[in-house]
């Protein structure tokens, strides 16, 4: 039943295993999680892994005692912390300025159809009242400690900007829109514009700070905007189910689940320990071949090309994961990180990774910053075959998910490496395998398609994100993204050349799994 309902399938055998069935990481998280609140017991993603159909799983699930706190609604404290993401967003947006854009999360709608725009700034202040996140202002206590204000919900807290365009004109002006800067400290962390190019189409803008929201957000965002103007068009109020818990009380819970890192028995001790462990001697800087030297402080200017892997590579990468027991995303990271040594930045590979951080099911439906970075450091030394670096790539990566409770930031504090105002720190590189949905939806007269924004910064030095396409029938039909790339580093023209390689490589290790990596 746990496998049906996460997977979204009416029938599952007990012999079908849940990454054919369509699993990944972050339904394994979630399987997890229904684990816990069903049976009261605290499975590792390994086991997915490790004991992927259901009869294999329940022997797993007999030999595993007692489960982690559940995540609830709390009396709040009269002063409310933010979470341990949220203080190093805040820390960033005082250190760069009110100005900077680095972190906003712009989300672009095109709405086909003659929109009700009374009915949808209602929506919009519906869905603010909803998600206490969107309605919280930062301010700086007397203490210099930043707070949660969570203001009120009611009418006038958003306003919907409303401009004319024209096709030519629209990307210029959606990314001046996404490229203003929040002050935290007074200003609701969400923008919104509606640009009209005619009667019948419009571009709907969101632009929300990752203080509030990630990638994971996305998909229960656009849910109750469609569910909210459905019911504003008729006239009435959204009858949804009222949230189970809000960010608040993640804050709160967070704090309380880590403990405290004197106590050794604790989460944050046994998890800090561990990537203390793993990351000692991690390389400062990835060798990367540049088409100039590195700046001394970064601008974070970004472009990005796109990245197109077709069907039949799809299959081929999709049997490989099987045959090797790991996942889509460790293929792609063993092949990203093979790339990158090929191409001079050593064996030593510190890739970093998102990770949803919604470990606990009263999140599901929750817009707010729960996402994590994990550093996976990618071990290419020895010559291995492409098959053999999988299998060090899976003992990684689960190990990782394992200890993936300790906030990135915290762990920058507690390992203090060399800083610099030129380089990201522990990692240059982000992989990301994008496996949220994309934003599509029916309402009452309109037909809504999400957009992609153009990208005109870069955190890393590269960061490769990707979508897993399939047919109604689940054939794989290709992968496609893009490659962002600082453009203090490289030129347009080498980060093609650096995507045409990638596709090349996977093309050559699907048909030789058993070549050495220095030979490819």
């Amino acid at each position: 039943a746990i496998f049906g309902e996460v997977l979204g399938l009416e029938r599952v055998g007990i012999d079908d295993s849940f990454f054919d069935l369509g699993g990944h990481s972050l339904l394994a998280t979630r399987v997890v999680s229904r684990v816990r609140s069903a049976l009261g017991v605290e499975l590792p993603v390994r086991a997915l892994f490790e004991a992927p159909a259901v009869a294999d799983l329940a022997t797993y699930v007999g030999g595993v005692d007692g489960a982690r706190s559940a995540l609830v609604a709390v009396e709040r404290p009269t002063v409310v912390p933010l979470s341990f993401a949220q203080r190093r967003m805040w820390f960033l947006n005082r250190f760069e300025g009110a100005s900077a854009s680095l972190y906003n999360m712009p989300v672009v709608l095109r709405l086909d159809g003659v929109p009700d725009q009374g009915a949808l700034e209602a929506a919009l202040g519906d869905v603010v009242g909803r998600h206490e996140s969107l309605r919280t202002v930062f301010p700086e206590g007397a203490d210099g400690v930043p707070f949660q204000e969570i203001r009120p919900a009611g009418a006038g807290l958003v306003s919907v900007e409303v401009r004319s365009a024209t096709e030519e004109s629209l990307a210029g002006l959606v990314a001046e829109f996404a490229s203003r800067g929040f002050d935290l400290t007074c200003e609701l962390p969400l923008r919104l514009a509606l640009f009209e190019l005619a009667e019948d189409s419009h571009v709907l803008v969101m632009v929300l700070h990752h203080i509030a929201g990630d990638g994971w957000s996305m998909a229960p965002l656009a849910r109750d905007v469609a569910t909210a103007y459905e019911a504003r068009v008729g006239g009435l109020a959204p009858g949804w189910e009222p949230l189970p818990v809000q960010y608040a009380d993640y804050a709160l819970w967070q704090r309380e689940l880590l403990g405290e890192e004197s106590d050794p028995e604790s989460v944050l001790s046994r998890q800090v320990a561990y990537w203390t462990r793993t990351l000692a001697g991690v390389p400062e800087q990835l060798e990367l071949p540049t088409d100039r030297p590195r700046p001394a402080v970064a601008t974070f200017g970004g472009d990005s090309v796109p990245v197109e892997i077709g069907a039949e590579l799809h299959a081929s990468l999709a049997q490989l994961a099987r045959e090797s027991g790991a996942s889509m995303f460790m293929v792609l990271q063993a092949a990203f990180a093979t790339l990158l040594s090929r191409l001079g930045a050593g064996t030593d590979i510190p890739i970093g990774s998102p990770i949803a951080g919604r470990t606990d099911e009263a999140l599901d439906g929750l817009v707010g910053f729960f996402v994590n970075t994990l550093v996976l450091r990618t071990d290419v030394s020895g010559d291995p075959t492409f098959r053999e670096l999988i299998v060090r790539v899976r003992e990684t990566d689960l190990a990782a998910y394992a200890n993936q409770d300790v906030p990135f930031e915290h762990l920058v504090e507690v390992l203090n490496p060399a800083r610099s105002m030129s380089r990201h720190p522990l990692f240059q590189v982000m992989l990301v395998l994008q496996n949220t949905g994309e934003t599509s939806a029916e309402l009452s007269g309109l037909t809504l398609t999400g957009e992609g924004a153009r990208a005109e910064s870069s955190k890393f030095d590269l960061t490769l994100s990707v979508r897993e396409r399939y047919a109604v029938d689940g054939a794989p039909t290709g992968l496609a993204g893009v490659l962002e790339f600082a453009t203090d580093l490289f030129d347009r023209s080498s980060a093609v050349c650096l995507v045409e390689r990638f596709v090349r490589l996977l093309v050559g290790v699907v048909a030789s799994p058993d070549v050495r990596v220095g030979s490819v």
